[in-house]
Formats: C-alpha cells, structure tokens, sequence
C-alpha cells in the first residue's frame, strides 16, 4: 500500500502566499536547462525566498545535482504523476536553507506510457502543485526536452515558462516548435500561461558569435529577455558533480555572480 502521512517540511520560513510557477522548458537540449533551475533557485532561497524545484527529467540532474540520493527516498515524482502520491510526502529538504526538491528518477521514463490511460492526464500535476502553494514563494518545473505528457503537464501547472537559450549556433533552433507548443497547452489546458522569461546562457565574451546571439534573440523577444548574460563557466559545470549549485560551491565566482543577478532581476520583474 501507498504511503499517505505527510512528510514534515519546516515551514518556519513563511512565503508571501503568491507563489509564482516557472516551467523551464526548451526541446533543445544541453542549454543550461538544469543548470539554470538549480542555481537561480538557490540564489533566490538565499533572498529569503522559499523554493521548491520539480525535477521532471528522467534523467534526474537536478536532483543529483542538489545532492539528493535517488536511493534515499521513498517517493519521487513518477509516483505523484502515476499513482497520485500528494506532492508533500514527496518533497525532499536540500542543503541550501529554503530550498526544497520534488525529485526525479528513471521511472519517469515511463510515465509518459502510463499516464496515457489515465484520467485528466495532463493536469495531474496542476492538481498536485495546487495543494502545497501556499508554502512557497517560487515554483521551479525542470522539464525534459521533449514534448510528451510529463512536459505538458509541466505546461499546465505553470503561470510562466522561462526559456534558457545557450549563446551557440542554432541557439534558436526547435524554440519556434515550443512556442507552438506553449500556445497548445494555453489554448487547450492553461489560458494563464505565457511565455515571461529568456535566459541566455553560456555566454563566451571572447567570441563575436556570443554576442550577435544575444543581439538575435533580443531582437525576436525584447524585454522578455534578461539583462543579466550567464558566462560559460568551468566552475558552473562542476558544480553538479559535487551536489551544490554554483552559489554555494563557488560563491565568488563569475557564474554564482550571474546567477545572483538573475535572482534579483526575476525578483523585480515579480
């Protein structure tokens, strides 16, 4: 039988009680997808502000990448989304204060197989989400990078997506499909949502192809996108092997630096 008490989670810090969900989504992969919902989230908790990461990627990095043994906990996302597990005794407490993680792992894989039977399949984890909200200030969705069931119901359950955009050839390459795919979901599921947030990432100052990246994609989306630029880092690539985002495992460096900024210009645009 399924475990149903409530798993204790220190609500000592209070939210604000309006909590904002960011889907971070992009069907290309290897663009500091991961990356980006981790550190920006462990910037964010060190202003104070009470996170919680979903970790919808079967490959689970966001999880590993926080330091979270797969083996060391019950439940995972797969069971909130297949056998309707309540979100709160999924959740895992992290190293950084304020920071909370849904985890993942390679059951997810499959759940797009079995959710196809199931009963308002795409909105299985709006509804999950819904019941722990007010606990939290930000709601961080890592989705994977592709368009299944467990994307969509990333899509549904979000207010906003931010897209992170790697400054590369191609850069722009499969994001004209997810926009199509965000006016699915908002036409279809979820009228609130909207694409708010283009974080570009990877950034190498010594190139000119950088730079004219970032100048394309300002141009196509404006003020949607960041003014804040994450550089290609070493430092940043490390960080997940040794379980810590950037902020805590080099706070000094140029990447932690970005990722700070990041924080406090989402937390303007709040």
């Amino acid at each position: 039988m399924l475990k149903t008490e409530s798993k204790s989670v220190d609500k000592s810090e209070a939210s604000n009680g309006n909590c904002k969900v960011f889907a971070v989504a992009n069907q290309k992969g290897g663009v500091g997808k991961t990356t980006t919902t981790v550190n920006l989230s462990a910037a964010l908790a060190d202003l104070k502000r009470r996170i919680l990461i979903i970790d919808l990627d079967p490959q689970g990095n966001a999880t590993t990448g926080l330091g979270i043994d797969p083996r060391n906990f019950d439940y995972s996302m797969y069971d909130v989304l297949v056998h309707d597990v309540p979100l709160e005794n999924v959740i895992e407490a992290t190293s950084v204060k304020n920071l909370f993680l849904a985890p993942a792992t390679i059951d997810l894989a499959g759940a797009d197989i079995e959710l196809v039977s199931a009963f308002s399949r795409e909105l299985k984890l709006k509804k999950a989400i819904d019941l722990v909200l007010g606990d939290y200030d930000f709601v961080f969705i890592d989705c994977p990078p592709s368009l299944g069931l467990i994307t969509v119901n990333g899509l549904s359950a979000a207010n906003e997506v931010l897209v992170p955009i790697q400054c590369e050839y191609y850069a722009l390459e499969g994001l004209g499909q997810l926009l199509k795919n965000v006016q699915l979901v908002k036409t279809n599921l979820n009228p609130t949502l909207e694409v708010t947030t283009i974080v570009m990432t990877m950034f190498n100052a010594s190139t000119k192809l950088s730079t004219q990246v970032v100048d394309e994609v300002r141009e196509h989306f404006g003020d949607k996108v960041c003014k804040t630029i994450i550089p290609r880092s070493v430092r940043i690539s490390e960080a997940p092997s040794f379980g810590q985002p950037i902020t805590i495992f080099d706070p000094m460096s140029k990447g932690s630096v970005a990722y700070k900024c990041l924080a406090e210009e989402v937390l303007a645009h709040g």
